[in-house]
């Protein structure tokens, strides 16, 4: 049977199934032929109801033969680089929501750039907003969207501008939902925190693994690293203070949870900062002109920076003539590596890995996602023992020329191709140097999808699972869990 069939779970008769009845010939009364007549007869258009039912049960989506609904919600993904819609289609079995990410029952769409761009302009966001909306209602039925739910939960790149700016965004997305025909209540559009964001993305590795419901310890964990923070999620044998300890359960199994998300430590922000860090550094030595050894060789300076969907580099011209691109893999490692550890002689726990915060020893298995994967996949390693390979990789892509690097990868993007350079060194900083993960340790791949089925490792479909398996009975809006109904 195929992944698809066996999602739907449909029983049906088969088409050649003996009917349950046996015409015999008469033998003496002519009232009891007739009695057997009758009996036939009844049988007979019985079954045919039987077969004509099933039919309608298969045509309307019904599972096990028993007329099932198929419901919706839609959850719109706010991140720093750009807005993602996802459009989910489940239904109930036996009291629990079965799901299928399968393109039948899911779809999703990204415009760029993030909403945290629309910092200087709240009301472009409406734009990109109104887009992902009319998305999500060519996959919907129209008699369906008055109770399909829709959400909007903002990431790192909202969580960086300052409150009242969230609040002018967060409106702007408000009256679009409001008017979009789905079920939408204000609160329904937030800006989540970092940690939410981790538990997420740990909720749909495991649930892709299959390992989502059984021993804790048996679970895999998390380290993503996304455009404006980056996110450690796992289940620690170790005593964890409680601001960093989550509770969640899924069935019957309990989980107690690290989590945290290193806000401004993702891609991005990171080298966002870096660079500024060095045009100070030019600055403060008077002599105008700085190395940069995250940088390919050559690389001028754009001064049409804001072409960047980032939104972190859109002030880069403002780097001409202080910084000078040099290419230097080792240099560009240390370099992250004093990034990450600014700020560790505050660390008031036993345990800091990355600046004062603090980070059990990191144990069992983990998958390395986002821009993680992107970067592993973009130097084309193996998924084991690949971070021993991205060494030598980065080294060599480091010290190219970029004129070289432009021939040699004439289909990336610019504004991506400038950064692997970057993003190679940055990521044996934090992993290896930091984080303490061996650099031949292959219980740690990277991916973007996971599980026999290829689940895509996306935080917003682990938080619809988590919602739609939490009941809930409150329809007052207080609640952010998905509401089933």
């Amino acid at each position: 049977m195929t992944p698809e069939m066996d999602a739907l779970k449909v029983q049906i008769l088969p088409e050649h199934q003996s009917l349950p009845y046996t015409v015999t010939k008469p033998k003496s009364k002519p009232t009891k032929s007739l009695i057997l007549l009758i009996i036939a007869s009844v049988t007979v258009t019985l079954g045919l109801l039987y077969v004509f039912n099933s039919n309608s049960v298969l045509s309307s989506g019904s599972l096990l033969g028993r007329r099932c609904t198929l419901r919706y919600s839609v959850l719109i993904d706010a991140g720093s680089s750009g807005t993602r819609v996802h459009v989910f289609g489940y239904w109930f079995e036996s009291g629990k929501p079965v799901f299928d990410f399968g393109e039948k029952h899911y779809g999703n769409l990204k415009l760029t750039p993030g909403l945290s761009a629309y910092a200087d302009n709240p009301e472009g966001a409406s734009v990109s907003v109104t887009k992902l909306v009319e998305f999500a209602k060519q996959r919907i039925p129209k008699r369906m969207l008055w109770k399909s739910d829709i959400r909007l939960m903002a990431t790192a790149g909202m969580r960086l501008l300052e409150v009242p700016i969230q609040e002018q965004i967060l409106d702007v997305t408000r009256r679009v939902l409001r008017s979009s025909g789905f079920m939408f209540r204000d609160e329904w559009a937030t800006v989540i925190s970092g940690s939410d964001e981790g538990i997420y993305a740990w909720i749909i590795a495991n649930y892709a693994l299959g390992s989502l419901g059984t021993d804790p310890l048996e679970t895999t964990g998390i380290v993503e690293l996304g455009g404006a923070s980056a996110q450690v999620t796992f289940v620690s044998s170790e005593h964890v203070p409680p601001e960093f300890s989550r509770t969640i359960s899924y069935g019957n199994v309990s989980y107690t949870i690290y989590s945290h998300s290193f806000l401004n430590y993702g891609k991005d922000a990171a080298l966002k900062r870096l660079l500024e860090t060095l045009q100070n550094s030019a600055n403060s030595t008077g002599d105008g002109i700085v190395e940069d050894p995250c940088t390919p060789k050559g690389y001028i300076y754009d001064t049409n920076s804001k072409k960047y969907s980032s939104g972190f580099l859109a002030d880069e011209s403002k780097l001409k003539g202080s910084l000078q691109a040099t290419g230097n893999f080792s240099k560009c490692r240390s370099a992250t590596f004093a990034l990450l550890q600014e700020g560790k002689e505050n660390c008031q726990y036993e345990h800091c890995s990355i600046g004062s915060t603090f980070t059990p020893d990191l144990q069992g298995s983990f998958l390395a996602t986002s821009n993680f994967y992107y970067t592993a996949k973009f130097f084309e390693l193996e998924e084991k023992g690949w971070l021993s390979e991205l060494i030598p990789a980065g080294k060599r892509y480091c010290g190219e020329e970029w004129s070289k690097l432009i021939l040699e990868y004439p289909t990336t993007d610019e504004e991506y191709l400038r950064g692997y350079c970057f993003s190679a060194a940055y990521t044996i900083s934090m992993l290896h140097d930091s984080l303490g993960i061996a650099l031949d340790d292959e219980r740690i791949t990277y991916a973007n999808k996971a599980g026999e089925k290829h689940i895509p490792l996306d935080w917003a479909l682990g938080a619809f699972i988590l919602d739609a398996v939490t009941p809930t009975s409150d329809y007052s809006g207080k609640s952010r869990k998905y509401l089933g109904f």
